[in-house]
């Protein structure tokens, strides 16, 4: 086997390792529970996750295949609709069955006949494709753990907390500064030799007006301004949807805000917290970011302006909740909250999906979607880059999502 070959073979090890290792804080009970139907059990996930090893690997290409469990093809397939059959997903959390003890058995199972076909292939560039393709698949899902796990603690009137570790206190926030961007005729894309997924091609030239962009994310002190303003009363201030959610008591401040008196509170996985002033603001959906925005006078980044100003920062990886700026210049573009950009989710010129079910990964998500960039305190290392195109819908809040201002 090759160095290259060695290298995968060790990062295919790392990536399953780190899903598992996501588990070990939680019970069994915490590992099977299903909070909401967006969200998915500690248990599925890594199920799924392995489903997706055997399904669109092992069957193909692993001599004298057979199944860890035949029903596990069902019981774990996602969206696929071109492999067949799947359990409905606001019932995830009703399967008790196979025990998670078992799960984690089929994933040893897995793990070593993909390593083995590693070993035997070493040449074998399209193999090697499709396991980087289930990698960052995998590491897709490790954030989902952790964001889905604290939606569930979240509905306990205990407020568990997934880290024993307290949450430091930060240092204030740094005056928010406005800096200037020229635009231009701009390359949008992924670009390089390093994985992409298929949305994020082909790489293509675009227009981007002169525009300012905020130095640093809204802060949760900046974003209490709002709310104690009347920002959730103000219908002037709201996109029509978002209004309907606010009238119906659905969105009246973030996600994980809790009042308790005169103390706001904010629940984390460390637990329910006093509410920072000077981390960024976080869980908040599209509607909630274009209202603030509209309140301050500015507006939501294009997802085009985001990725110019983002071309030569640094990435930085976060710990597991967003931190304070720390430092002057344009800051908090990687590793704290995913950014919402006023860009729907649509196929750049020329994208073409990938054959068969693989295909099925981002393209026939292009509707009813917007934009988020960046990358979060819960994005696994090495899974971020400046090209990468998150998408939920407009009302989606229960990932760590904060809002970058733009003029």
């Amino acid at each position: 086997m090759g160095a290259n070959e060695h290298r995968q073979a060790r990062e295919f090890e790392q990536v399953r390792q780190r899903s598992v290792h996501l588990a070990e804080p939680l019970s069994a009970e915490d590992c099977c529970a299903q909070s909401m139907p967006d969200a998915s059990p500690v248990k599925w996930h890594l199920a799924h996750t392995t489903w997706f090893f055997e399904t669109f690997i092992l069957e193909p290409r692993e001599p004298g295949w057979r199944p860890f469990h035949p029903a596990f093809r069902v019981l774990f397939n996602s969206y696929y609709n071109g492999v067949g059959d799947k359990h409905p997903r606001p019932q995830r959390g009703l399967l008790t069955r196979p025990a998670f003890d078992e799960v984690l058995a089929w994933r040893r199972d897995v793990d070593a006949r993909i390593a083995r076909l590693l070993q035997a292939a070493p040449e074998d560039r399209e193999l090697a494709a499709l396991v980087e393709l289930g990698m960052q698949h995998e590491q897709q899902h490790q954030e989902l753990i952790l964001t889905d796990l604290k939606h569930l603690l979240a509905q306990n009137p205990l407020y568990p907390a997934y880290l024993d570790s307290a949450l430091p206190a930060s240092c204030p926030a740094g005056t928010l500064a406005w800096l200037d961007f020229d635009g231009g005729l701009a390359e949008i894309g992924h670009r390089g030799p390093g994985f992409c997924f298929d949305n994020e091609l082909p790489r293509h030239r675009t227009y981007v007006a002169p525009f300012q962009l905020a130095s640093r994310l809204v802060t949760n002190a900046e974003y209490l301004e709002f709310v104690e303003a009347g920002g959730y009363r103000d219908p002037s201030l709201w996109l029509s949807e978002g209004w309907d959610l606010v009238r119906s008591g659905g969105v009246q401040q973030p996600f994980y805000w809790r009042s308790e008196g005169e103390q706001w509170m904010e629940f984390t996985l460390h637990g329910l917290q006093p509410l920072d002033p000077a981390r960024p603001v976080t869980h908040v959906c599209l509607y909630e970011a274009d209202a603030y925005a509209r309140w301050r006078g500015a507006r939501l980044p294009t997802e085009a302006e985001w990725e110019f100003a983002a071309r030569d920062v640094a990435i930085a990886c976060g710990d597991l909740h967003p931190r304070a700026a720390g430092s002057d210049g344009l800051s908090q573009m990687f590793g704290e909250c995913w950014q919402w950009t006023s860009s729907s989710y649509a196929p750049y010129p020329g994208y073409a999906p990938a054959a068969g079910a693989l295909g099925e990964y981002n393209g026939k998500f292009m509707i009813n979607q917007y934009v988020l960039r960046g990358s979060s305190c819960a994005t696994p290392h090495g899974h971020a880059r400046a090209s990468y195109r998150n998408f939920f819908p407009a009302g989606a809040r229960w990932q760590f999502s904060g809002i970058r201002l733009a003029r």
